[in-house]
């Protein structure tokens, strides 16, 4: 049996034998191919190469494609039931966070009520309404885009209360019966200035006991709501603040 002396011998002859072909390339190429021969053909570069090749390969692969952006439904029939957000100017759904103290403040759930979503959007709003229990959600998008997903999303959730209508919302508002809602959401884009004009439309729609829901980029009393005559006697009975977004919670004063 050949001792390790003599096996260590040969493999540093066979090395060096590698060396010479490699620097006969030389001769005809450029420093780089002696080089790439070299670490080829060296045992130990051999080695270290395939000990680090899984992460080069992972630290230069193509990153994977994020999850189209959700939100989810908060409780109800269906908690967790996430909802796409589609990629359009002043698209801004209400943030999970802020619906779950809306919903805190209303009492959780909606059995029987009659809502209206006039600035639709993602339907965030309405179909948390109708996963707590609301006999009816009307929801009103403009934004075709936006509206056939929100008919996707109710045909695949078999949301029955839940009706879809492609409208402008103020113009909608117009033609409704006073009176026909326990709830009006209005989350309207904040970069129009809509809020005004959809307060005094909104409010003769709501019941007798019922709520004002609304969104702005400020505090509503910046707006002088005592200035909306639709607003006489009403109050907000609730505000909160989750970054630039304020909410609030109205009601007729004698409703309390």
């Amino acid at each position: 049996m050949r001792s390790k002396r003599a096996i260590l011998t040969g493999a540093a002859l066979a090395l060096f034998a590698r060396i010479a072909a490699a620097m006969v390339t030389l001769a005809v190429a450029p420093a780089s191919v002696f080089v790439g021969v070299l670490v080829r053909h060296s045992p130990f570069a051999f080695a270290c190469m395939s000990r680090s090749s899984s992460t080069s390969r992972a630290s230069h692969a193509a990153p994977a494609r994020g999850k189209p952006h959700t939100v989810r439904i908060i409780g109800g029939d269906w908690k967790r039931t996430p909802l796409p957000v589609l990629s359009l100017e002043g698209l801004r759904p209400t943030p999970d966070r802020v619906r779950e103290t809306l919903f805190n403040w209303l009492g959780q759930r909606l059995d029987g009520w009659r809502c209206l979503d006039l600035f639709a959007g993602t339907g965030a709003l309405g179909f948390e309404a109708a996963s707590r229990g609301a006999a009816r959600v009307l929801m009103v998008e403009r934004n075709a885009k936006a509206a056939r997903q929100l008919h996707e999303v109710r045909a695949r959730l078999s949301a029955q209360a839940v009706e879809v209508v492609e409208a402008d919302a103020l113009r909608l508002a117009a033609g409704l019966p006073r009176g026909a809602f326990d709830l009006v959401f209005l989350d309207p884009p904040f970069d129009e200035p809509l809020l005004p004009r959809a307060l005094e439309s909104a409010a003769p729609l709501v019941a007798e006991h019922g709520y004002l829901y609304a969104e702005s980029g400020e505090p509503l009393e910046s707006l002088e709501l005592a200035r909306i005559e639709a607003l006489s006697g009403w109050h907000i009975v609730r505000h909160g603040r989750a970054g630039a977004v304020h909410y609030h919670l109205l009601q007729r004063e004698n409703d309390e």
